[in-house]
């Protein structure tokens, strides 16, 4: 009988910051909540008295939440929560003053700092009164070209005080990258970098800066945080200012939060951009407070005495994501650099020094550690680590045999599903209820979830599109430079009316968990039958041969289509070369594991997978190379030159 990896124990479930608000929310409307899945039943059947419970549990700071909870209910998109009360996010990411530390900063074994509660308040003081001066008021666009480092935060958290919208990309995005995004939204301030570490290497990125602020004629003031060296020769870059010369006027003082209407911008996110300019997401700062301290304090637990890190750069939601851990008190973790420094140690080791104890990585990532062999658990002591939480792309049920033989046997895997268009989650993690080996444990408190087959009718134990039928606070404000919401539409709502369609290929467990098996846009449909692209993934990347792989469905014959058939593309271990006894074995394995509608009908060696930025892999660019499409936004990869190696090839002919 299955049984399942992991099983909280009576005391950490009693202990639980989720069992406390069961009492306290059970308390303030005369409920008793039996389990979690009473508790959600409540939250998707009472939205309303959900969030306020919230408030009052996080204990939000704000004007308000006012009478109103939420008006227009019915409608997606339409709804509007809390449209009475004011609030300020930064205000309530900045309620701790102490000296215990807010930001424990590494980059790579290069750097290392330390920031208190008490100093990030000061520095934030300092520069939102220089961004003040400079001009910036609530609406204005605020800019950063940054790495992972405790001068993002800083920043970031200035600009939101004084009500600015934040936009972020990593130093690794090129010109065009940083143009396609920036351009759109016009920014007046850029923070930027002189540059980064990465493997080792110190890449300068003001030479690229010099090119950025040429193109971007709204740019009123660059301000640059030295990083990879001491002083800096800004003389070439117009309108710059290294940072500590900006605020050195300015000396910490009670900061002036502007309060403004809870949908009042605060992020503008973007799409991953690999079939076009990417969208650019507005998100307001109510929602985004609201869903972060839900996940946080809620489903990961996280307290005024946790640690909690997520690798990640600027370009990817999770930075967001993370920061507003500091709302729950809880200190942040920061990391500029190569995850596989220290031959793939580095991670662990940050872990271990910096007592980390929720610790955020990638499903690829996870999947890159058992294939080097690595055993954490026997290198390193992980002592405080009690959540491991995965995102990205599904992981699949040999990861999670990984990180329980190998790293720690006794931590919540909490692997999450959610994405830059909610900037949350829709399923997630839960310290209520066990692990069970390839799935997420639960849909998110509020968020109501379902499955859908083709036809919109909701289904259970079978495979359909992942959607969301009432609204929820993190919904996008939309879509910057979309007055008539076309475009926001379009992206959620056109498939099944007034229902948001998220664009998974998923299916839900008798148990009420979730299982992800790719982007519904990316579902492969030989003979008409439909596929997951994760499903071909999990057998393929079992193989020792196999370092990754990809795969598309390709229209076949090229020029009458009929049909589709399954093209397979392989990264092999470094002197392996292809062959047919290879393939056959390949074949044979997903065969035995699958089905014969799963077997690739070809299966091509290349020598690198192309990304994004956040490490997802394209299957959508890759499949517009084979059909001799145009890729219309290349620099939204981290490697774009991977691509050439899927133009035209000879295999793929016949």
């Amino acid at each position: 009988m299955e049984q399942p990896l992991w099983q909280p124990s009576a005391a950490s479930m009693a202990a639980s910051n989720m069992r406390a608000f069961m009492r306290a929310a059970g308390t303030r409307h005369g409920l008793e909540f039996a389990d979690y899945a009473a508790l959600y039943e409540w939250s998707i059947r009472e939205p309303e008295q959900f969030w306020r419970a919230l408030w009052s549990y996080c204990g939000v700071i704000a004007d308000g939440p006012g009478d109103i909870t939420l008006e227009n209910p019915a409608r997606m998109p339409g709804a509007r929560w809390f449209p009475q009360a004011r609030l300020n996010f930064a205000e309530n990411l900045l309620r701790r003053r102490d000296s215990a530390p807010a930001l424990i900063f590494q980059g790579e074994d290069r750097v290392s700092s330390t920031v208190t509660f008490a100093e990030l308040h000061q520095e934030v003081s300092r520069l939102a009164q220089a961004l003040r001066n400079s001009g910036v008021k609530a609406g204005d666009r605020v800019a950063a070209y940054l790495p992972n480092i405790p001068g993002a935060v800083i920043a970031m958290l200035a600009a939101s005080s004084i009500g600015a919208i934040w936009s972020s990309c990593s130093p690794d995005f090129g010109l065009q990258g940083v143009l396609d995004r920036f351009g759109q939204i016009e920014p007046k301030i850029l923070f930027a970098a002189d540059g980064y570490f990465y493997n080792g290497k110190t890449i300068a990125t003001l030479p690229r800066l010099e090119e950025i602020v040429a193109a971007l004629p709204s740019i009123e003031r660059v301000i640059v945080i030295p990083y990879t060296k001491r002083t800096i020769d800004l003389r070439q870059i117009p309108r710059a200012i290294e940072i500590h010369a900006l605020m050195s006027a300015y000396k910490p003082r009670p900061i002036e939060f502007e309060r403004l209407p809870f949908n009042h911008p605060l992020y503008i996110m973007y799409s991953s951009g690999t079939t076009g300019v990417p969208k650019c997401i507005v998100h307001g700062a109510g929602g985004t407070l609201l869903q972060h301290l839900k996940e946080h304090v809620l489903h990961c637990g996280i307290g005024r005495d946790d640690r909690l890190f997520y690798f990640t750069t600027l370009g990817w939601m999770m930075w967001n994501w993370q920061v507003t851990a500091l709302a729950a008190g809880s200190a942040v973790l920061l990391y500029d650099g190569s995850p596989f420094a220290r031959d793939g140690n580095i991670l662990f080791d940050f872990a271990d020094a910096g007592s980390m104890t929720v610790m955020g990585t990638s499903a690829k990532f996870i999947d890159a550690l058992a294939k080097a062999g690595l055993r954490p658990r026997e290198t390193h002591k992980l002592e405080k680590l009690r959540v491991i939480l995965s995102t990205g792309s599904p992981l699949v049920p040999e990861g999670y045999d990984y990180v329980y033989q190998h790293i720690k046997r006794d931590l919540n895997l909490a692997s999450m599903s959610g994405g830059t268009d909610l900037l949350a989650c829709f399923v997630t993690g839960n310290p209520l209820l066990p692990v069970w080996r390839g799935e997420i444990q639960c849909r998110a408190l509020a968020m109501k979830v379902d499955v859908f087959d083709d036809d919109g009718r909701s289904i259970r134990g079978a495979k359909g599109e992942l959607v969301c039928t009432a609204p929820f606070p993190s919904m996008p404000v939309g879509f910057w430079n979309d007055a008539d919401c076309k475009k926001y539409r379009a992206a959620y709502f056109e498939h099944f009316p007034n229902v948001w369609r998220h664009g998974d290929w998923v299916e839900m467990t008798e148990r009420g968990g979730m299982i992800i098996y790719g982007r519904s846009d990316a579902v492969l449909n030989p003979g008409g039958v439909r596929i997951g692209t994760a499903e071909i993934y999990r057998q393929v990347e079992q193989l020792d041969e196999v370092v990754e792989s990809l795969v598309i469905g390709q229209d076949w014959p090229p020029q009458q289509p009929t049909d589709v058939r399954v093209v397979l593309f392989l990264r092999l271990r470094e002197g392996l070369w292809l062959d047919d006894a290879l393939r056959e074995k390949i074949k044979q394995h997903i065969r035995a594991s699958t089905t014969t509608r799963h077997v690739p009908a070809k299966i091509v060696q290349v020598t690198d997978i192309p990304r994004t930025k956040s490490g997802k892999i394209v299957e959508l660019a890759v499949r517009h190379v084979v059909h001799g499409r145009p890729v219309k936004n290349s620099e939204a990869l981290a490697n774009p030159e991977a691509l050439a190696q899927f133009r035209d090839r000879a295999e793929l002919a016949d």
